[in-house]
């Protein structure tokens, strides 16, 4: 996945982009980068993150930045914010999204004389700067945003830095958020707006699918107006968004309680203690416990200092040995006990399965899993928010191809809990990862709990429907 960040301020920026920036970095990537207009010129910095925390990376650079307009982000892969000279003028850009067809419009650009892209490691093309290629293409930077916006099949939220001001365009079916806040002297636009409070902004505007406006120290101009059509990702509530984040009038942690409340409602197993998964499980767990009258409790605890997000190494074994030593367990709240733990979801099941065997091995009477959504059968076509490099990696999707012998030609009686084939699905799984129960949370309350109406959010990896 990734963020951004964007200030617009009377005054100098760059402390507000660096903290404003930061608090993107749950989003378990792996570049970061700031770049600030200074009323003359651009000075930008971007450094590798793998292995330190952005605020401690990038914090001997807040000396050689000063300006009162700035841009910042964290990044999969590649280096961002890019700097740009083109007709439109000089400009930097920040892109978060997933571009499908990226091969396509790197060709259709090729093929055009005198054109070229700078290759990433293992030869792969920046998508930012395919990206700042499309919007070269218009007469102005809302005619370019527009057209990329047609152009791409995925989706793309961005930021342009310009020495007028801001673009923030969101992408066309709003799967990725975008807000707007709020000081005295100074705006800024987020991905996250869990970045506002504590810098002293107030929510002012939440961009609509594929609306365009430009931020100034000013004000709010709108370019180009929200489209009727929204699929808003139903992962940012359950997994991803930060928990005082708060997407289309509805906070993250209060969507996860009445989640796991609903999960409480629908179920009937006795036993002694409820339990989140950290840290994505623990809102949900609660939900539960509230719900259940059954004590909330930490059986295991995670080990932070060093650790860095399991799925942030690019190797799956390094990820799961570092998802399995994260977790300590608690000997005193494991022996003898009945444990029901809540996780946002279950992927590859290959960690839920090693903290399994890490209960057991501290003497747990039994291991209850409850998902905090429907299994998810198919691989994300829009956001990159999964290292999976094969929707065949989803452990349902190796239950559906045991269980048949092959692929079958639809998924659609997977997808429907009330089948005898979804319930053979959740039995096998539950037995390759050795839980005592499992039981999924059904779409249709996931989506309650969000509250949003259910056409406006994004269920496909769970139904295939888009």
């Amino acid at each position: 996945m990734g963020g951004l960040f964007g200030v617009a301020s009377n005054n100098n920026c760059v402390m507000d982009l660096y903290f404003g920036t930061d608090y993107h970095s749950h989003l378990g990537t792996s570049r970061g980068g700031m770049a600030v207009w200074n009323g003359n010129s651009f000075v930008r910095s971007i450094h590798n993150i793998q292995n330190i925390q952005f605020r401690a990376k990038f914090e001997a650079d807040l000396s050689t930045m000063e300006g009162n307009m700035g841009i910042g982000c964290i990044s999969d892969t590649e280096a961002q914010p890019l700097l740009v000279y083109s007709h439109l003028g000089h400009y930097s850009i920040t892109t978060v999204g997933r571009i499908n067809n990226i091969q396509d419009l790197a060709n259709k650009a090729l093929a055009k004389q005198n054109a070229h892209f700078l290759e990433m490691s293992r030869g792969v093309i920046n998508p930012t700067e395919v990206v700042s290629s499309l919007i070269d293409e218009g007469d102005s930077f809302k005619d370019g945003i527009l057209k990329a916006q047609e152009a791409i099949d995925g989706s793309c939220t961005m930021l342009i830095l310009t020495s007028e001001g801001i673009y923030a365009a969101r992408d066309r079916l709003g799967r990725t958020p975008l807000v707007v806040g709020e000081k005295e002297g100074a705006f800024c636009v987020s991905f996250e707006s869990c970045a506002f409070p504590n810098l002293g902004y107030q929510t002012k505007y939440e961009l609509g699918p594929g609306e365009i406006i430009l931020l100034t120290p000013e004000g709010i101009e709108k370019i180009s107006p929200p489209q009727d059509k929204m699929k808003i990702c139903a992962f940012l509530w359950v997994y991803y968004g930060y928990p005082s984040s708060t997407y289309e009038g509805m906070n993250v942690e209060v969507m996860r309680y009445r989640n796991g409340a609903a999960l409480a409602r629908n179920d009937d197993v006795e036993v002694d203690l409820v339990a989140g998964i950290p840290d994505s499980g623990i809102a949900h767990a609660i939900g539960y416990s509230n719900e259940s009258q059954v004590p909330y409790g930490r059986p295991f605890i995670k080990y932070t200092p060093t650790w860095s997000r399991s799925f942030m190494p690019q190797d799956q074994n390094i990820r799961n040995l570092v998802a399995r030593m994260k977790l300590i367990p608690i000997n005193e709240l494991v022996a003898k006990k009945r444990l029901l733990f809540c996780d946002d979801s279950i992927v590859r099941g290959t960690q839920m399965r090693e903290t399994t065997e890490l209960l057991y091995a501290c003497n747990a009477k039994e291991v209850h899993i409850r998902s905090a959504c429907p299994p998810l059968v198919y691989g994300c076509k829009y956001l990159n928010f999964s290292r999976s490099n094969s929707e065949l990696d989803l452990v349902a999707r190796q239950a559906i191809r045991e269980l048949e012998g092959n692929e079958p030609a639809s998924l659609d009686k997977y997808c429907d809990p009330h089948t005898e084939n979804y319930n053979c699905m959740v039995e096998w799984i539950k037995n390759r990862l050795n839980f005592k129960t499992l039981k999924y949370q059904s779409l249709y309350d996931m989506l309650d709990a969000i509250g949003l109406p259910w056409d406006n959010v994004c269920t496909y990896c769970w139904n295939g429907k888009e």
